[in-house]
């Protein structure tokens, strides 16, 4: 296993950092920017989330791989967490974290997201020790973890933040594979999905869980809300949940539901327990199919979202409508032959939905794009080359406080191996 604090690590990733401290100049007279050219070292490789903005307009993220390569991680390493940070008129690329595929976890597939002290929260589908076996056979069924930047300022080009794994999942009725970022509720209690265990026996591994971490004497403690049964409740939710203003929970899940094409799910606490809900079970057909990306509210309590689609069936965009203690469902936009829709969930800003998807666009390389209401008119914002520009957008978008949209691509770039954009109005 390869030191994080090596000498030839340290010297490698001075190098990344000042060769990419000023990567642009201004993009305010451009329409999209690269922002950031991931190198495959210590500043990771394969961004496939997207970004997470802070106060002071600067930006967090993870990569499936880079970092630490060796004796866990493989060839391609064990994945980064990274900062993206003003400097001038251009970005710095930082590393903050490179997992060393033991018990700290490897591959993050989620978002960081910023906790109310500060730190950031994440977690990652391997690793962490346990009975799972995954890409390169290293064990560990997942990880919640928490990052902490260094007590007091540093001097140095490089510091890497001090990672806490907060839950070790152990692949059974627990969990595992949680590729799904978390989030928190107001009490500081986290909640997030792992697409699979939980015992079902409809499900080789189990069907997938639904689990709450609550802080309790220094650690934290895990409860399962709900365990996938396979059938009409679901199988395999991959994406993040998100609560409406009486403390239910929605979700989606990738199979499952009445043709096994994936459904839309709501978690209702009770005395008892939680109880699931089926909003809509996705067909397969004009509907849409296998939903990677999770769903979102408006501030009139509707529910959107987006399906990936499959090589048989193109992606959507839908809004779920309440209406007398049921769900209504409107399509609002497909996507047709061959491609990979929208795996990152959408945002909504001023009444307009924006998002990526992977592989359609005038290139078929991935695009950005936005929906604008009432009438949902689709318009492209940036169809992805494939080349420097990068290609495979598989997160979702983030605004700056200025209206500039960002994210990332999973390929690409100077290096190939990724890139961070910005599109400015």
């Amino acid at each position: 296993m390869c030191s994080k604090h090596s000498p030839v690590t340290s010297l490698m990733t001075l190098t990344i950092i000042l060769t990419l401290v000023l990567l642009t100049q201004s993009a305010q007279a451009q329409t999209f920017a690269v922002i950031g050219n991931f190198t495959g070292g210590a500043d990771g490789e394969a961004p496939v989330a997207g970004l997470t903005i802070d106060r002071a307009g600067n930006f967090y993220g993870t990569n499936y791989e880079g970092g630490n390569t060796g004796s866990n991680c493989g060839s391609r390493g064990c994945g980064a967490v990274f900062k993206l940070a003003h400097a001038g008129s251009g970005w710095m690329l930082v590393p903050l974290y490179d997992f060393s595929g033991g018990t700290d976890g490897i591959f993050p597939t989620a978002r960081v997201i910023i906790g109310p002290d500060g730190n950031l929260y994440g977690t990652t589908q391997a690793g962490g020790g346990g009975p799972c076996e995954n890409r390169d056979f290293v064990p560990g069924c997942g990880t919640v973890f928490q990052l902490r930047p260094p007590a007091t300022p540093c001097k140095a080009a490089l510091c890497f933040w001090t990672e806490t794994v907060l839950y070790r999942f152990s692949g059974f009725s627990d969990g595992l594979y949680p590729n799904a970022e978390v989030v928190f509720d107001q009490r500081g209690n986290l909640y997030g999905t792992a697409s699979g265990g939980g015992g079902s026996p409809a499900c080789s591994g189990g069907c997938g869980v639904v689990y709450k971490l609550t802080p309790s004497s220094g650690g934290w403690t895990e409860t399962i809300l709900y365990s996938f049964r396979g059938g009409t409740d679901g199988a395999f939710p991959e994406a993040r949940l998100v609560f409406d203003q009486a403390g239910n929970l929605y979700g989606t899940t990738l199979r499952g539901g009445s043709a096994y094409r994936g459904n839309v799910f709501q978690l209702t606490p009770s005395a008892a327990g939680w109880a699931e809900k089926t909003l809509h079970s996705f067909s397969g057909g004009v509907d849409g199919e296998s939903p990677y990306a999770g769903v979102i509210f408006d501030q009139a309590g509707n529910l959107y979202g987006a399906t990936s689609g499959t090589s048989y069936s193109g992606a959507t965009v839908y809004e779920l409508t309440p209406a007398g203690g049921n769900w209504t469902y409107t399509l609002l936009y497909s996507w047709y032959g061959d491609g990979y829709g929208p795996a990152g969930d959408l945002v909504m800003k001023a009444g307009t939905l924006y998002g990526t998807t992977a592989g359609y666009g005038a290139y078929q390389r991935g695009n950005v794009f936005k929906l604008a209401g009432p009438g949902w008119t689709y318009t492209s914002l940036y169809d992805f080359t494939g080349g420097a520009d990068g290609w495979g957008p598989d997160g979702s978008v983030a605004f700056d406080v200025s209206g500039n949209l960002y994210g990332t691509a999973g390929g690409g770039g100077a290096y190939d191996k990724g890139v961070a954009w910005e599109i400015t109005p």
